[in-house]
């Protein structure tokens, strides 16, 4: 998969310092896989929530932080739409953003 940006989760952690580490490794997986379908996402990541418009939330460090994506499986592409703390997650539209 492409992930579209890694810009995004650099800045989160440099203001998040605990999330550097698991957003790299989260990173890394992502960039790696050859994601299909959301069955697959499934398997390696059990706790990951699956939204409309291919959009998926992974938890990162103990659901500490999120991190939603919207994925076009056809072209292997993987953009960031939002990467915060569990508090601001509870405070937007997951389906919108």
């Amino acid at each position: 998969m492409r992930v579209i940006s890694k810009k995004v989760l650099r800045e989160f952690w440099e203001k998040h310092s605990d999330s550097e580490q698991q957003l790299k490794a989260w990173f890394r997986e992502a960039d790696t896989s050859k994601w299909k379908s959301p069955k697959e996402i499934k398997k390696k990541y059990p706790g990951a929530s699956f939204l409309n418009d291919n959009r998926v939330v992974f938890n990162i460090k103990g659901n500490t932080y999120r991190i939603i994506v919207r994925i076009n499986y056809d072209y292997q592409m993987v953009w960031v739409r939002f990467v915060g703390t569990h508090a601001e997650y509870d405070k937007i539209d997951a389906t919108k953003i």
